[in-house]
């Protein structure tokens, strides 16, 4: 059995300052492929959402495949999304 595919998006940002990395709202990641250009803050804090969703899990409060979490800067505090991409 394959591992699905897991896809993380900055879909917002709050606070009073840019992000230190230079992530901006929309930009998006694989996963497996691309999760060393995602800030290791974030990263610290999405590692375990990804690994629920990853094996069937789910987070409660968000739609089933999804997870909506922040990365820990207090100056500017991303919003990230994390979702199963299902195969086409």
């Amino acid at each position: 059995m394959s591992r699905p595919q897991i896809k993380i998006t900055l879909i917002d940002r709050k606070g009073p300052h840019g992000c230190h990395r230079g992530h901006k709202i929309g930009d998006s990641y694989d996963f497996d492929t691309e999760r060393g250009q995602l800030c290791p803050m974030a990263m610290h804090v999405a590692f375990p959402y990804v690994d629920i969703l990853r094996y069937g899990g789910t987070i409660p409060g968000n739609e089933p495949g999804t997870a909506v979490f922040c990365c820990p800067d207090v100056d500017t505090i991303n919003v990230f999304r994390i979702e199963v991409v299902q195969p086409e």
